[in-house]
């Protein structure tokens, strides 16, 4: 039985380990060039989009920002659509973006 337990909880850790690698590897191939997890750059934080957006709406100006900026209260749109992510990539790094949203 512990066996079984030790097994389980080295599993889940590593789908953990996993998923954040895969937000990590996608935050740095597509989004840090315009975006900082807490400070501003040219684009918003990920701490100031996680406190304003809900998943869907994040999900949406990731793979659709031309039919959606409007919607989230921009002027305009300078974020390119990201089409070629795959499910787990959008997934990991919609998941890491909502990590930074403030406790409250």
């Amino acid at each position: 039985m512990k066996k079984i337990l030790f097994f389980l909880l080295i599993s889940s850790y590593s789908l953990v380990v996993a998923k954040d690698s895969l937000a990590l590897q996608v935050f740095k191939g597509y989004c840090w060039g315009c975006h900082h997890q807490t400070a501003q750059a040219f684009g918003p934080s990920f701490r100031q989009i996680a406190n304003s957006r809900e998943k869907d709406q994040i999900v949406a100006q990731i793979t659709d920002p031309k039919d959606t900026y409007k919607l989230l209260g921009y002027k305009r749109n300078s974020m390119p659509s990201f089409n070629d992510l795959n499910a787990s990539q959008l997934n990991a790094i919609v998941s890491y973006i909502l990590s930074f949203k403030d406790k409250k």
